[in-house]
């Protein structure tokens, strides 16, 4: 059985809630519509969301206006452009990172356990002051994010180049993060374990098939921290796919 040595968390979902972040994005999403004179109400943008979800779309917020659009290229596009221009007025309306309660002690019990912990995650550069903020960036012994090398999951080269930095191999470090396509799937595909966080705009994401089931999922900080520690230990139910050598 191999021996876990790492963990590798995507930022958004599981460090990062994303709960005002998202409210608002629906709102803008819906005030970029108006301004194109498509109006559409808060069910319909939650309608479009789960579809774009259901969908796989790599980027939901394109996926949805999109939808919501009926198709019009032009007026999409224009409010897609509109919606994104606002991104800088997001991080201000919602007082930055939203820390998930719990993820400190979390942090601090998997690096107890003698655990590397790296980031995974699609995000600017910026999110590394933002994680030192809130108290938990030094935890973390890569700190490496899309921004830095322009990969991005589900590219395999992002978490490749996580493992290189932290010395290890791929089958020795579990992956973290809140989506089947970005996370869960690019860790298989690389023989590492993988914890599915139920959380955020695709908590309701079903894998298409066998290849992207997670060995494990939570939906919060101590089910996070009993599927880590239950990969880690090889325990029956976890990981017999991805953890026997």
């Amino acid at each position: 059985m191999t021996t876990i040595r790492a963990v590798l968390f995507d930022v958004g979902g599981p460090l990062d809630t994303e709960i005002l972040s998202e409210q608002i994005i629906d709102r803008h999403i819906r005030e970029a519509l108006a301004a194109e004179g498509i109006i559409v109400s808060a069910d319909d943008v939650t309608g479009a969301s789960e579809r774009a979800v259901a969908d796989f779309a790599p980027n939901a917020y394109s996926a949805m206006i999109w939808d919501l659009a009926g198709g019009d290229v032009g007026r999409a596009r224009a409010a897609f452009l509109a919606v994104s221009r606002r991104s800088a007025e997001r991080r201000i309306a919602r007082g930055g990172f939203e820390l998930r309660e719990g993820i400190p002690d979390l942090l601090r019990a998997l690096r107890g356990d003698g655990l590397l912990l790296g980031l995974a995650a699609n995000q600017p550069v910026t999110v590394l002051p933002e994680l030192d903020r809130v108290g938990i960036g030094q935890h973390f012994a890569h700190r490496e994010v899309s921004g830095h090398h322009g990969f991005r999951k589900p590219d395999v080269r992002l978490l490749l180049r996580a493992c290189e930095d932290l010395g290890v191999e791929p089958a020795e470090c579990i992956m973290v993060g809140d989506r089947v396509d970005n996370d869960i799937y690019p860790a298989t595909v690389l023989g590492m374990a993988s914890v599915l966080f139920r959380t955020g705009r695709h908590m309701s994401q079903q894998p298409r098939s066998f290849e992207e089931l997670p060995d494990a999922e939570c939906h919060d900080c101590a089910g996070l921290l009993a599927a880590i520690r239950a990969l880690c230990a090889g325990r029956e139910g976890y990981g017999a796919r991805n953890l026997q050598s």
